[in-house]
């Protein structure tokens, strides 16, 4: 199965556009795990990093939860795989994760992003406010940040799929 990934528009209004290339971003980021097998997705860059496919995906579940859920909704929604005792405990996977869980979970938060999102103008500020500087966030500001974070993302993907298998391109 191929992701469907399409570029927004290039004449459509600003929501329409934001919403686009976050989708954009989303759908390369699943490109890049698609026909590895589950070890391949585990696999890291090169040691002593422990970066992999699977990580950056739970990373970016971790990422969609706290902006959406968190910050935009204020909701309380409890970390998925980091703790205190391990902040970056998505990215260290035991034997016991596996690719079906975190891509669902991905997913899923995506979908709950989507949802939060829609209840939103982009000039609105968040209900929930910045854990370090207590400043609320407008939905632009939110989005434009998610467009961020996954384009930095997909750049490591694009890195970790061409050592996996030779595969390059977007």
């Amino acid at each position: 199965m191929t992701t469907e990934r399409r570029e927004p528009a290039t004449d459509a209004d600003e929501r329409t556009m934001l919403d686009g290339w976050l989708d954009y971003h989303r759908s390369t980021l699943a490109r890049k795990c698609e026909g590895l097998t589950d070890e391949q997705l585990r696999t890291a860059s090169v040691p002593p990093s422990e970066l992999s496919l699977m990580g950056l995906v739970r990373h970016m579940a971790e990422v969609e939860r706290n902006w959406f859920r968190r910050v935009l909704a204020d909701e309380d929604a409890g970390p998925l795989y980091y703790s205190e005792e391990d902040p970056d405990g998505e990215f260290h996977l035991t034997g016991a994760d596996n690719w079906p869980e975190a891509y669902a979970t991905w997913q899923a938060e995506i979908d709950a992003a989507r949802r939060h999102a829609a209840g939103f103008a982009l000039d609105d500020l968040s209900r929930g406010r910045s854990r370090h500087t207590g400043e609320a966030f407008s939905l632009r500001w939110i989005v434009t940040h998610m467009i961020e974070e996954y384009a930095r993302h997909n750049g490591h993907a694009d890195l970790l799929r061409e050592r996996i298998d030779g595969a390059t391109g977007d």
